[in-house]
């Protein structure tokens, strides 16, 4: 039993940790343990990502393509053009037809493809915006052409 402390006491161990000669604190700190000021159980709340467009197809059960458009300064001219992007929507309904302005939620990815939601756009006032139909009627009175004879 002493000749096996003797030889622990006599081995000599290379790295500079074994003795305490390197510091804990000037070590870098893992990134995955919780964060000691907020509670594990609280979620992360991230902002969800809406954004607005034009309905370009609509042909697929429950599935529109939004066209949204968005100004970005062009990298070598630095003037401010048009970029495009096609997104496919989630849209259970079928109720939005091609031409309809609507807004894309972000959810949870539905398909290979799909991961928002086609949602309707309220217009200012707080009513649907709706395409065409009875133009500048707000107050749902039918104007004197629309009256019968």
């Amino acid at each position: 039993m002493t000749s096996l402390t003797f030889s622990l006491q006599s081995l000599k161990l290379s790295s500079p940790f074994a003795h305490g000669s390197t510091p804990l604190s000037s070590l870098s700190k893992p990134n995955f343990f919780p964060n000691p000021s907020r509670p594990a159980s609280v979620p992360v709340i991230r902002a969800m990502k809406t954004m607005q467009g034009r309905v370009v197809c609509a042909t697929n059960d429950k599935t529109v393509a939004v066209e949204v458009t968005r100004l970005a300064p062009h990298p070598k001219y630095k003037r401010r053009v048009r970029m495009k992007k096609k997104y496919q929507a989630h849209d259970p309904d079928n109720q939005f037809k091609v031409g309809d302005v609507v807004r894309l939620e972000k959810s949870r990815p539905i398909s290979k493809t799909k991961s928002f939601v086609a949602l309707p756009v309220l217009a200012r006032g707080g009513r649907r915006a709706e395409g065409g139909g009875q133009a500048g009627n707000d107050l749902g009175i039918p104007l004197e052409s629309q009256q019968p004879v």
